[in-house]
């Protein structure tokens, strides 16, 4: 624990890409086969379950630093980080246990997990004991699951591409998978990440995906879409679907479903299984997992009710909510399955019979998973449609209507592009030419501090718009959106200090204010929702800048927010 503790600590006090690759390159080239295993999986963004409830992690640490609720309350928020806030309130102690990170995870905390709270109050505190504070916080972090140390993947990814002196992508390839939470980092799963390439190794894959090619985001005018990308016919541009963008893997008779998270989600789609039957082996098929509603089968309104959404009369794609519904639901039961019945769109074909295809170009990718949709009569696999356009122009026309649709713009991929790995464009290139986000104005009512580097200020806002027109005298605000990302350093700053200014009342790490201050919030979806004193529910809110020129008097309403939601 020591080792990746000072491998942390390293890692945590550069922002520079060449120090945090030296970092890692001295830790791997020193640590036995079974840390590096953990390290690798802790440092690529393997999030195990939290081990510890955090209610009792706070109360054993409150009780051995002696300290009284208040001033352990008040140092968090000071510090911003809990792991790091309970190492510094804890009795100082010497670093007396040499054990590596693979004994500590395998033979000391995991088997924390589910243990009675009057055992974990007993034996956290000598765990605690045994490590100077550097490792003690490292610990806590893990036992929370909240690792994080600022480090990407793909920075993992070449780290261990120069030490074995690989090509990074067949790194990338062989950790597609390795922070699933079904896997447990081994040695021998290390020594297969390092080792040399060998011609069997493909066939050796079982149901392990490809990286997933991710897309650039398009935002220049339509009328510098010729000088930027010629002309469209050297391309092809499809719907951006709102779902779960996912690979589906057919190899020794089992289908395989990976989201772009690399999380394997076979159980969450049963329906999908059972396109074993009609798939070829070595098949694996790039997509999108949506609610689809055939001509022929009717949903039930009560699962769009469950779901915030109201349920529409065409068929096609559904809501995103309702997806979002169903997957949250811990048990799929059979009506669930009936009343959000999922398919894949498939848009590209990764591997045909066994055979890798990525390094084909897209127009022949393309052509053959469209027949190999064909040839599987199934419902619950499609092609995702291509769009005509006679030029750019038109297509953009066409993109206005993408709510209607239920999507969320085009994607656009060049037709002679091979399938990458991660955000690149060595090999091609595909574009989202997403629609503009929803956006409403509106005023923020609360604040609460934020994390890490951002403990000492007030950066996470709760928004509020009015219940009622201007001119009604019984009018008050209505929380309906908590944001905490858009804007600047300096403009962080600025609300800070109003905030702290304005501040009406404390409850606990969150402040009321006075409200004088108004921004514009973007979002990609809205639903209706019961759950909210607002009635509405918003996904991936934002600030998209501060409105100094509008009093609050002057936000916007619950109405605007209907209005968009129909």
């Amino acid at each position: 624990m020591k080792a990746f503790a000072a491998l942390y600590a390293r890692l945590d006090a550069t922002t520079g890409s060449n120090a945090k690759l030296a970092a890692m390159r001295d830790y791997f080239r020193e640590a036995p086969a079974e840390d590096a295993a953990w390290a690798v999986y802790f440092l690529a963004g393997g999030r195990p379950r939290q081990l510890v409830p955090t209610r009792l992690l706070r109360e054993t640490a409150l009780r051995a630093s002696g300290l009284p609720d208040w001033l352990f309350e008040e140092s968090y928020q000071a510090v911003g980080d809990l792991a790091e806030t309970i190492s510094l309130l804890l009795p100082e102690a010497e670093h007396q246990d040499d054990d590596g990170l693979a004994v500590w995870m395998q033979d000391k905390l995991l088997p924390l997990r589910g243990l009675p709270p009057e055992e974990l109050a007993e034996r956290l505190p000598p765990l605690w004991a045994q490590l100077d504070r550097r490792s003690q916080m490292v610990c806590i972090k893990l036992i929370t699951g909240a690792f994080r140390v600022g480090v990407s993947k793909l920075l993992v990814t070449r780290a261990l591409a120069a030490l074995a002196d690989l090509d990074p992508k067949r790194v990338a390839q062989r950790l597609v998978g390795y922070t699933d939470l079904s896997h447990r980092p081994s040695a021998e799963g290390y020594r297969a990440l390092i080792a040399p390439e060998s011609d069997d190794e493909h066939a050796q894959r079982g149901g392990q995906p490809y990286p997933f090619f991710l897309a650039h985001s398009l935002q220049a005018p339509v009328e510098q879409f010729d000088t930027l990308l010629g002309a469209p016919e050297h391309w092809f541009v499809e719907w951006k679907w709102d779902g779960i963008r996912a690979q589906l893997v057919k190899r020794d008779g089992q289908i395989w479903v990976w989201s772009r998270g690399e999380e394997l989600v076979s159980e969450r789609f049963p329906e999908l299984c059972e396109l074993a039957g009609c798939l070829p082996d070595g098949t694996v098929l790039d997509g999108e997992i949506v609610v689809w509603k055939h001509e022929d089968e009717p949903l039930q309104g009560e699962a769009f009710e469950h779901a915030g959404a109201q349920a529409p009369a065409r068929g096609g794609v559904q809501p995103f909510a309702l997806l979002q519904q169903r997957i949250g639901r811990k048990n799929l039961t059979a009506k669930v399955l009936e009343q959000a019945p999922v398919v894949l769109l498939a848009y590209d074909l990764l591997e045909w019979r066994g055979e890798d295809w990525r390094l084909r170009p897209l127009h022949e990718r393309r052509a053959q998973m469209e027949r190999v949709v064909a040839d599987c009569p199934n419902p619950r696999l499609m092609a995702s449609p291509l769009i005509e356009g006679r030029d750019w122009a038109d297509l953009a026309t066409q993109r206005e209507a993408s709510r209607e649709r239920g999507v969320e713009g085009m994607m656009i991929k060049a037709r002679a592009a091979h399938y990458g790995v991660g955000r690149t464009k060595d090999v091609g290139v595909w574009w989202k030419w997403k629609i503009d986000p929803y956006s409403v104005d509106a005023v923020l009512i609360y604040a609460q501090r934020g994390h890490g580097r951002r403990a000492s200020l007030y950066t996470d806002f709760t928004f509020a718009v009015w219940d009622g027109e201007p001119g009604d005298p019984n009018r008050s605000l209505v929380p309906f959106a908590k944001a905490y990302s858009g804007l600047t350093d300096e403009e962080m700053r600025q609300v800070d200090a109003i905030v702290r200014r304005t501040t009406v009342e404390k409850f606990g790490p969150v402040r009321s204010v006075t409200p004088t201050l108004v921004f514009e919030l973007g979002f990609e979806g809205i639903a209706a929702s019961s759950r909210h004193k607002s009635g509405i529910a918003v996904r991936f809110p934002r600030m998209l800048r501060w409105r100094h020129d509008k009093p609050i008097e002057e936000a916007d309403t619950l109405a605007t927010l209907r209005d968009l939601l129909g």
